[in-house]
């Protein structure tokens, strides 16, 4: 299987997640003009699951190095591949709750609050799972980015960027799906042999085959959670599985790239967590606000006309998420 041995590699395969989990939100804008999000997130969770697979048989299972995925499979604990389902099924739920949030109090609030608590959590969770990189540098970097986030929502609120009433329900809902997004990726990690991947602990896996087991945990926990969403949407009406299979392939195709878009940044954080570490890697990964905030800004034009103020705030807001990647990178040099 493919395995990273260097730091620089690593580092740069943390960049790419950020690119792709900060930019698979756009299919959802793209498709939503005729599926609704219930629908949309089906074809995403099969993107995601679809890329595990690939992935798999392909980085997983090729080279001399590592065990491939199959073979991998097979010699995995029960309690290794149950962590990694457990992950899938938190990650879902978090993801869920969060559009809610986001449908509910709008994104200025889901996103400090959400995002904000979701990466402070995760990385002292991952970082004290398996302590790797200077802590001094890595929480500095976690504050400067906790800081930016905090001001891009205030650039949403200056320029009016919701209409949504900060209800006590959104806050809440925004705090919950933070709690679970701060702790999937340790289900994952922990069912991996971090410190060593070319001759992984008998019971443990690689990467490869976590993803796999964590998007089938996705997929699965679906069927219960989408179902609810469908049936009880946080706005509009319900909508069915009928409704599903009468859209076009083309529109789903859209859905499920925004699945392959993200599971190709999972599988790469992943990959290099065996370099990095866990803490370095999910803390670079959640830079992906960053390049969100840069769609928005340049492409979606989504402060277009804004007030006089608000650039102020996103060009701090930029400068404080390039520091404190920066230091993120710098800490485990």
């Amino acid at each position: 299987m493919f395995i990273v041995h260097t730091y620089t590699v690593a580092v740069l395969f943390c960049v790419v997640t950020m690119l792709c989990w900060g930019s698979w939100a756009n299919t959802q804008k793209l498709a939503g003009k005729t599926l609704r999000f219930e629908l949309f997130y089906w074809d995403y969770v099969i993107g995601i699951l679809l890329f595990s697979i690939i992935s798999a048989f392909t980085l997983g299972s090729m080279g001399t190095e590592g065990r491939s995925f199959l073979a991998d499979l097979s010699q995995a604990s029960g309690s290794n591949l149950a962590s990694a389902f457990i992950g899938g099924i938190v990650f879902n739920a978090a993801n869920i709750l969060f559009s809610a949030a986001i449908a509910i109090a709008g994104m200025a609030v889901a996103f400090p609050v959400g995002i904000g608590l979701a990466l402070i959590l995760g990385v002292l969770l991952n970082y004290f799972g398996a302590q790797k990189g200077e802590p001094l540098w890595l929480f500095l970097g976690v504050a400067l980015i906790t800081l930016a986030i905090i001001l891009n929502a205030l650039a949403y609120l200056k320029k009016g960027g919701t209409g949504k009433g900060v209800s006590a329900k959104g806050i809440v809902i925004s705090l919950i799906a933070g709690l679970l997004m701060s702790f999937f990726y340790r289900f994952i990690a922990a069912s991996m042999d971090l410190g060593n991947f070319v001759s992984p602990a008998a019971g443990k896996m690689t990467p490869y085959t976590a993803v796999f087991v964590f998007s089938v945990g996705i997929f699965v926990s679906n069927f219960v959670f989408n179902t609810i969403l469908m049936k009880k949407p946080v706005d509009g009406e319900p909508v069915s599985y009928s409704q599903y299979f009468s859209n076009r392939f083309s529109i789903h195709f859209v859905g499920i790239l925004g699945g392959l878009i993200w599971g190709l940044g999972n599988s790469l954080n992943l990959i290099a967590a065996g370099k990095a570490g866990p803490a370095i890697s999910y803390g670079l990964g959640q830079g992906a606000t960053l390049v969100a905030a840069l769609w928005g800004v340049f492409i979606w034009r989504e402060f277009a006309n804004a007030p006089k103020g608000v650039n102020a705030y996103l060009s701090a807001t930029f400068l404080l998420f390039v520091a404190g990647l920066g230091c993120i990178i710098y800490s485990g040099v």
